[in-house]
C-alpha cells in the first residue's frame, strides 16, 4: 500500500514521537517529507532515520517569526505540500496557585499562537484536496486537577480546527484533529515531574485506560496518517480520540 506516492507532507514536531514514526511510515509509502524540531539531538535522531532529501528544519512553534521562517522553506523547497500535520507542542502540569505570567505565556506561545501562525503561513501551500491534522489531547476532558492551562490550550486547538475545516472546505482541504491520551514518548520528561512523580503519574494513567496500557508512538501516528492520506476523503471538521478508551468513563 502506497498511500503517499508522490504526495508531499510536512509535520511539525516530526522529529521525535509520533511525529517522527508518521514521517518514517510516509517515506515507506513513497511520499517525501518535511519535519521540524527544536532540540539538537532530535534533529541528530530525525536527520539518520529519514532518507536523504528529507527536509529536517529545526524550527520553534513558541518563536513567532518562525511561522514565515518555515512557511518561505517550505515554499523554497517542496513548492506546494500535500499535506500538514500541525504537532508541535509542549505540556506541563503544575498547582493552581503557582501559574504566573511565564508559565502561561510559553505553553500558549507553542501550543496555541504556533499552530495560528504556522497556519496562517501554510495554508495557502496546502495543495486543494490536500490534508491538515491538528494535534489536540484528551486533556480537555478529564479535569485534571494541576492540568489546567495545558488542557486551556488543547482545547483552543480542537475549537480552531473546526474553523479552519469551515473555512478551507471551499478548496477541499480537510482539517482535522487527534487527541492523543498517554503516549510512551519523551513528552513526559517535560512535565517537571521527579522520578518518583513520573512513576506514580503512570501507574494512575495505566489504571484510568480502560486498555491498561499508554499507548505507543506508531498508534498515535496511524491515526493521524489515515487522516492524511486520501483515505479519509469525507473526514473533516472532526476530532479522533486516541486514548485507550480513557475519555469512555
Amino acid at each position: 500500500m502506497n498511500r503517499f506516492e508522490n504526495k508531499r507532507i510536512l509535520i511539525t514536531g516530526g522529529t521525535s514521537g509520533m511525529g517522527l514514526a508518521a514521517a518514517k511510515q510516509i517515506v515507506a509509502e513513497g511520499g517525501e517529507v518535511a519535519v521540524t524540531g527544536t532540540t539538537q539531538d532530535h534533529l541528530d535522531e530525525a536527520g539518520r532515520s529519514l532518507p536523504s532529501g528529507s527536509l529536517v528544519l529545526r524550527n520553534d512553534a513558541a518563536d513567532p517569526d518562525a511561522a514565515k521562517e518555515l512557511g518561505d522553506k517550505v515554499k523554497e523547497q517542496m513548492g506546494s505540500i500535500d499535506g500538514l500535520w500541525l504537532n508541535a507542542g509542549y505540556g506541563k502540569f503544575g498547582p493552581n496557585d503557582a501559574m504566573d505570567a511565564d508559565f502561561f505565556d510559553h505553553m500558549n506561545n507553542v501550543n496555541v499562537r504556533g499552530p495560528v501562525l504556522q497556519m496562517a503561513e501554510l495554508m495557502d501551500a496546502v495543495s486543494d484536496g490536500g490534508s491538515v491534522v491538528v494535534t489536540s489531547s484528551v486533556s480537555p476532558y478529564l479535569g485534571q486537577a494541576e492540568g489546567a492551562v495545558y488542557a486551556g490550550t488543547k482545547g483552543a486547538v480542537t475549537a480552531m480546527t473546526r474553523s479552519w475545516a469551515n473555512a478551507l472546505a471551499p478548496r477541499k482541504v480537510r482539517v482535522n484533529s487527534i487527541a492523543p491520551g498517554p503516549v510512551d514518548t519523551n513528552f513526559m520528561n517535560g512535565m517537571g515531574l521527579s522520578e518518583e512523580e513520573k512513576e506514580q503519574f503512570l501507574e494512575q494513567i495505566e489504571q484510568a485506560v480502560p486498555l491498561g496500557r499508554l499507548a505507543e508512538a506508531d498508534e498515535v501516528a496511524q491515526v493521524a496518517l489515515f487522516l492524511l492520506s486520501d483515505h479519509s476523503s469525507y473526514v473533516t471538521g472532526s476530532e479522533y480520540m486516541v486514548d485507550g478508551g480513557m475519555t469512555m468513563r
